[in-house]
């Protein structure tokens, strides 16, 4: 996959998370997420920081963490996350984002990666986080299937380590395959969700 494809694939994942948290208001915030212990207010403050801070690192200034300091959300919570993502995107799209190393200090200390694994790495954090608050909502995920089979591979290349049990972990140990899931559960089962959540995870 060329870094171009990459950057497309995770812009349209974000604008997808853009339209669903455009349906949340404020009496949603204290909802349940399939996040552990996190409310949909949280899950959406956590999201919120995540773009700027993978915003800064295609800038070539990841490395500072006071760039992926989570903030109040605001009286608009939908507009202060669609900022954000427009922020993303833009700094994604930059010519010379492509040449430089991405400083992900929660993920690696003072490692750089290159631009296209960390930008996959942005990619299946929304494909995932969209379904996260989709099922806040109660709402169905309408994600694209070409969204879907392009991050089952990535997610099935996460390390299911110890980095999952840390408090904040984006993702939860991986959850035992079901015979009869579909790439949709595969991703999600993957990344310790529950298809079927709120129902208790199978194990």
């Amino acid at each position: 996959m060329t870094i171009d494809e990459m950057r497309e694939l995770d812009r349209r994942a974000v604008l997808a998370t853009v339209d669903v948290v455009a349906l949340a208001g404020p009496a949603d915030l204290d909802r349940p997420t399939p996040c552990s212990d996190w409310t949909l207010g949280d899950l959406l403050a956590h999201m919120t920081a995540q773009h700027h801070g993978f915003a800064a690192a295609a800038r070539g200034e990841g490395a500072d963490l006071d760039a992926w300091k989570t903030h109040p959300l605001g009286d608009d919570p939908a507009k202060t996350y669609t900022k954000a993502a427009e922020a993303v995107l833009a700094a994604f799209a930059d010519e010379g984002a492509a040449e430089r190393g991405f400083a992900l200090p929660e993920l690696a200390g003072d490692l750089a990666f290159p631009a296209e694994q960390a930008m996959s790495f942005h990619f299946i954090d929304y494909v995932v986080h969209g379904w996260d608050v989709a099922r806040a909502l109660g709402l169905p995920y309408g994600i694209a299937p070409d969204l879907v089979d392009a991050a089952r591979p990535i997610a099935l290349a996460v390390p299911d380590n110890d980095y999952r049990l840390r408090p904040g972990a984006a993702f939860a140990p991986a959850l035992p395959p079901s015979g009869e899931a579909t790439a949709l559960d595969e991703i999600l089962r993957a990344l310790g969700r529950s298809p079927a959540w709120p129902v208790r995870p199978a194990t």
